[in-house]
């Protein structure tokens, strides 16, 4: 798949092209359910499948000052990989700012669809809404569409297992600690890029070395704070680990959560390396313990109850 950054790099024009429309944070089943109509389309009509998805994401460009930013499930590498992946043959980034939100949604359509990237089937949400004052939608797609010569593709409302997934309910989901209805929704397990950055070592002194993550995207939405069964590759080889996320308050009491792995059985120096840290199963709250010996033996069960979770090591290889 290509990716173009619009503005900057050049887009390859084709009007045989089957094209849609959003944000697409998590690339979600009720995502790839889209996209499989765009492929069904495209290879009936020798279509090309283009997404023209946005960096920023909107909500946190348009977001009012102190606001708390919108955390996201993918950053833009990721979900072009994701895109990739469900055979999108382009991705078209645009860098959105104010002023490109200022763009009225009739001359969106002319200029960077029709004339830039080229379209024959359009395909847009039921309730799908682009443009200054939202103002794009359907109904002016179509009455766009005899003008500008593109098919206008309606989709309806996808549901799986009788919900109709949304980035938000997968959001909300993980801010809970619920990573089963997360990956239902999301078609997979969870999971967090992010590099190894130094810590304070205290892992270390107390016998279970962890692996400090700064997740690569700032935007990055971490699961509700508490401890995790965890997978990563490391060398090649799926590793299992228990990750705490939150405040350490046995410790420190940090002002914003902090992601720290130890990996059972693993003695690697990490530092620098990028991680993909897949979240398996929630152990506990994170909690405060009186003292080192608590924390320990509670770290104990940790892991006991973090090893039983190891048949997804075998699953990943077998995969």
């Amino acid at each position: 798949m290509k990716v173009v950054r619009y503005g900057t790099d050049a887009v390859p024009f084709m009007k045989e092209t089957a094209i849609t429309v959003g944000t697409f944070d998590g690339v979600h089943v009720g995502h790839v359910g889209v996209l499989h109509l765009m492929r069904d389309v495209a290879q009936r009509h020798g279509e090309r499948i283009v997404v023209v998805t946005f960096d920023p994401h909107p909500q946190i460009v348009l977001a009012k000052e102190g606001r708390e930013p919108l955390r996201l499930l993918t950053g833009i590498d990721e979900r072009c990989e994701l895109l990739a992946a469900q055979g999108v043959d382009l991705t078209v980034v645009i860098p959105f700012t104010r002023d490109f939100a200022a763009t009225e949604a009739s001359d969106f359509v002319r200029t960077v669809i029709v004339r830039d990237i080229g379209v024959q089937h359009f395909f847009i949400g039921h309730d799908h809404v682009f443009g200054k004052d939202r103002g794009g939608n359907e109904e002016l797609l179509q009455r766009l569409s005899p003008d500008l010569d593109f098919t206008v593709e309606g989709i309806p409302p996808l549901s799986f297992g009788g919900v109709v997934v949304s980035s938000t309910k997968i959001r909300n989901a993980l801010k809970g600690g619920d990573l089963q209805g997360a990956s239902t929704m999301l078609g997979r397990d969870y999971s967090v890029r992010g590099v190894v950055v130094r810590g304070d070592g205290r892992g270390r002194q107390l016998g279970i070395p962890t692996a400090n993550i700064a997740p690569s995207d700032e935007y990055k939405l971490l699961p509700a704070n508490g401890v995790y069964a965890v997978m990563a590759v490391i060398n090649s080889e799926p590793r299992l680990g228990m990750a705490n996320i939150g405040l350490r308050p046995t410790f420190t009491s940090d002002t914003k959560p902090t992601l720290e792995v130890h990996f059972l059985d693993v003695d690697i120096d990490l530092y620098e390396r990028t991680l993909d840290v897949t979240f398996i199963a929630k152990i506990r709250d994170e909690r405060r313990f009186e003292s080192r010996e608590e924390f320990l033996a509670q770290l104990q069960l940790d892991r006991m109850q973090t090893t039983t979770y190891q048949h997804h090591i075998k699953e990943w290889r077998t995969s």
